[in-house]
């Protein structure tokens, strides 16, 4: 398969390092010192069961998904009119493209600004960016999407390369499932900066992340959607599989650098208010999020 990464960041190089390892033709789409690293040295993907550097194709240029019959979307939910901006002129008639971003509406941003049948996928995976061209991957890696998304050979190619896939009739419910994690999640471990294992040790932060998720409930009930059962559960089971991690609200503003809040938080808030329905935890987790943003240049 030829597929093209729109978004090299911790996801996008992660999925592209391992679709391209499997033997596929794949190029990463991203910035100028991850492209500059991965064409000297390859991307070193960086796991729990191996390290190595795997040769891939890098560019800076939107242009370079050109030919692509699958393009996976990951640039930061704030990016995503623009990426589609930029992708519309290059893209096959016939590509494939799938949203793998946090929030849930990218998918719908996305298919408005593009011909080509778009498609969300939910991504379950814990990564970083260790330095330029080296992603590090702390756990987990499966892709929820809906029965027709990739074909079956497509499917069986990506299960081949180490990608789970799971086939939900539900997705716009898998969709806020992991809403409702990184509402629970993020904001408190970006603005204590502390990785997950530690926040939840705190009979207070649970209380807190209680709140928070019945008020994602409320809304997503209000919005038509049908959650899982187990909301809580995949919470607590966060803690359990990676005590270590801060989340990548956590990791943006480490780096000084605006994360996807008014996407998270930010936007249980706004359907809350279309809904009628209070969020005052999900409103104060956006808004002290937001004043940590405030000095940081866009």
């Amino acid at each position: 398969m030829k597929i093209a990464i729109m978004g090299a960041g911790a996801v996008g190089c992660y999925y592209g390092g391992m679709l391209a390892r499997a033997g596929h033709e794949v190029v990463l789409i991203g910035r100028q010192g991850h492209v500059d690293a991965i064409r000297r040295h390859g991307l070193l993907l960086d796991t729990r069961s191996f390290r190595e550097h795997v040769a891939v194709a890098a560019d800076t240029d939107a242009a370079a998904v050109r030919g692509a019959e699958i393009i996976l979307c990951c640039v930061k939910s704030t990016d995503t009119q623009q990426a589609a901006r930029a992708m519309a002129p290059h893209l096959a008639a016939d590509a494939r493209v799938l949203s793998l971003q946090n929030g849930v509406d990218n998918a719908e941003r996305l298919q408005a600004e593009l011909p080509q049948r778009v498609a969300p996928a939910v991504v379950y995976v814990a990564s970083e960016m260790a330095g330029p061209g080296h992603v590090r991957h702390h756990g987990r890696g499966e892709l929820v999407v809906g029965p027709a998304t990739l074909t079956d050979e497509q499917t069986r190619q990506f299960v081949a390369a180490g990608i789970p896939i799971v086939v939900s009739d539900n997705v716009a419910g898998a969709l806020w499932a992991k809403l409702v994690l990184n509402c629970a999640w993020n904001a408190l471990s970006a603005i204590t900066q502390t990785p997950y294992g530690k926040l939840w040790q705190s009979a207070e932060v649970q209380a807190v992340m209680r709140d928070a998720v019945a008020e994602c409930l409320a809304v997503a009930a209000a919005e038509g959607v049908t959650l899982p059962d187990d909301a809580w559960t995949a919470i607590v089971r966060i803690a359990e599989t990676m005590p270590g991690q801060l989340s990548s609200t956590a990791q943006d503003l480490a780096r000084q650098k605006c994360s996807e809040i008014d996407h998270l938080n930010g936007y249980v808030v706004r359907r809350g208010e279309a809904h009628g329905i209070a969020t005052p935890v999900n409103r104060t987790l956006h808004a002290l999020v937001k004043v940590l943003e405030s000095g940081f240049a866009a």
